[in-house]
């Protein structure tokens, strides 16, 4: 894998977790930027899938086995401890099927089949900045006229509008495939300063945004930010791509350790954070969850590898 793209995974995870420590750090104004951390890896999928080979069944099949794997067996565990239960909001298929308590899955499972048509259908492929436009036109449409803009709630992630967003940052993450030998040859200095002024007017716009229902309206502003924000982080670290090659590899090893127990990270660490939040005090309440969730993920890595290769293996045969 190029080593930019292992960098954004191993900070996609950090900041997604980084955003679900509330009550852990002094302040939770801290604990944020989650999205960010959404988008980056939904474009970091994006680009790693850009180029389909498989038939359907199979590229979709393998998919689902990496990606349900680990849920089944981190969503069972969990129930036996009591942490998750069977309600009549929440059934057995709401846990283990779809939507589970895990949006990202959720959004993933069902935005694998557009992604999948489009990287098949050479038309559309071809033409993937006139497709992001196409989608971006229909999300505005939908924002106009059925949207309720009454206050602030376009960032959450359990609401359906958000995957317009995430299909957007699977498709740029795949021009940026379709364009890798233009950014790689880029100036780091542009991207760099457009990143830091275009994160500013993202958290800028969250925050004004969420403090004052006048604004309410002009919302869908906070998601443009984003995406732009997105596209100039992307190019800067595929810019920066000859330096990471660079970096001593022992700091690689932890951002290769890090990127490969991203989806672990993510799926072990809701409870566990629960379960610290009302112990100790900032930092060692930060340092114990961290290793912590750290642990976890490896144990369900290590769990979930083999069964992973074997459902893989039987996929194959068929």
């Amino acid at each position: 894998m190029v080593t930019f793209i292992t960098v954004l995974r191993a900070l996609a995870a950090c900041v997604i977790t980084n955003s679900h420590y509330t009550g852990i750090y002094p302040t939770d104004f801290i604990a944020n930027g989650g999205l960010l951390g959404d988008v980056i890896f939904f474009a970091v999928s994006g680009y790693c899938l850009y180029n389909v080979r498989l038939s359907f069944p199979k590229w979709y099949g393998r998919r689902l086995i990496r990606v349900y794997t680990p849920v089944l067996v981190i969503t069972a565990v969990y129930m036996l401890i009591g942490a998750y239960t069977v309600s009549s909001d929440h059934s057995w298929i709401w846990w283990f099927v779809y939507p589970t308590y895990y949006h990202f899955v959720a959004s993933i499972v069902l935005l694998y089949i557009p992604f999948y048509v489009i990287m098949r259908v050479d038309a559309l492929k071809q033409n993937l900045t006139k497709l992001m436009i196409v989608i971006a036109a229909v999300y505005l449409l939908i924002y106009i006229i059925w949207y309720d803009k009454s206050y602030y709630h376009i960032d959450t992630v359990r609401e359906p509008m958000i995957r317009f967003l995430f299909m957007e940052s699977m498709l740029l993450g795949a021009w940026f495939k379709q364009n890798s030998k233009k950014i790689f040859r880029e100036s780091w200095v542009l991207p760099g300063v457009a990143s830091a002024v275009f994160f500013l007017i993202y958290m800028g716009s969250k925050l004004a945004f969420s403090r004052s229902d006048m604004l309410s309206n002009l919302q869908a502003l906070n998601q443009v930010a984003l995406i732009v924000l997105l596209y100039f982080v992307f190019r800067l670290f595929a810019a920066l791509n000859t330096s990471f090659e660079r970096v001593p590899q022992v700091i690689m090893k932890v951002v290769n350790f890090v990127a490969d127990l991203t989806l672990e990270i993510y799926l072990v660490q809701y409870v566990l954070i629960d379960a610290i939040r009302p112990h100790f005090f900032f930092p060692l309440n930060w340092i114990v969850l961290t290793l912590l969730i750290l642990g976890s993920a490896v144990v369900l890595h290590t769990v979930c590898k083999p069964i992973v290769a074997f459902a893989t293996k039987q996929l194959e045969r068929l």
